[in-house]
């Protein structure tokens, strides 16, 4: 059994009816902010593991754990 149309608008009305419309604008921009905030949060993250699993190239010179293990 599942919520119709009148169903939603009777439960909007209350909604608007108990936080009022400036208070809902006000959590809808929040949370707006809050998943913006996470989605860069781990764009970011993404790309630090992106990188942290890139392997450098030795400098010129650098002993490496690669030429230890053949001496």
């Amino acid at each position: 059994m599942g919520l119709s149309i009148p169903h939603l608008l009777v439960v909007l009305v209350i909604v608007i009816l108990v936080f009022g419309t400036k208070r809902l604008k006000n959590i809808g921009a929040d949370l707006g902010e809050a998943i913006k905030g996470f989605r860069s949060a781990v764009k970011e993250g993404s790309e630090d593991k992106a990188i942290a699993n890139k392997e450098e190239e030795p400098l010129e010179g650098e002993v490496t754990n690669k030429e230890k293990d053949r001496a």
